[in-house]
């Protein structure tokens, strides 16, 4: 398993080894105590799965509350999509920049998004199916989010507003500049 840190360290980018051969391959995608040795000591509760029928599916920006507040492991398992974590940490200091990579089922790749940073993805291919571990249940009256397209965030989204596919909820979500905060820097969630 290979573990890079991004442009914001606490946001990494992990990698499972994947073996080949004539049958197809094998995967171990998670491993509790390979992740613990690499400093990465997380308990993970709830697995979610998502398909995006459209390229240009937007999902996110999303987060949970404090005390429902959750870390996610996200994989692809079919397509790719650009994902992006955004950092809501008050009194960080790389508070409201954000990291995107490309996480497909071609590079296997994974994103690992910790407590208080905002997380989305816009699929890249059509049919794409998303698998993130939680490490928090869902709680609907702890849900919270950000505007995707906040100009303020600078994300460089590969297809524009007028062609993404969005539901309503997501549309409406505050700006950075309208967000209560929930998340202080070097405290736990």
């Amino acid at each position: 398993m290979q573990i890079t840190e991004t442009d914001i360290p606490d946001v990494k980018l992990i990698t499972p080894k994947k073996f080949g051969d004539a049958r197809g391959f094998f995967s171990e995608t998670y491993n509790k105590r390979a992740l613990a040795e690499a400093g990465i000591r997380l308990d993970f509760v709830q697995d979610n799965h998502s398909l995006s029928a459209e390229v240009g599916t937007v999902r996110g920006l999303h987060f949970q509350k404090p005390p429902f507040a959750q870390d996610k492991l996200v994989r692809v398992v079919r397509g790719a999509v650009l994902d992006v974590a955004v950092d809501l940490r008050k009194g960080s200091p790389t508070f409201g920049q954000h990291v995107t990579a490309e996480i497909s089922a071609a590079n296997w790749t994974q994103i690992l998004v910790p407590i208080g940073f905002a997380h989305a993805f816009m699929t890249l291919e059509p049919d794409t199916e998303v698998i993130y571990k939680v490490t928090n249940t869902y709680a609907p009256d702890h849900e919270g989010g950000l505007r995707w397209d906040d100009p303020a965030l600078g994300i460089d989204w590969p297809t524009p507003p007028s062609g993404a596919v969005l539901n309503d909820r997501d549309r409406t979500l505050p700006t950075l500049d309208e967000l209560d905060f929930f998340f202080e820097y070097g405290t736990d969630a």
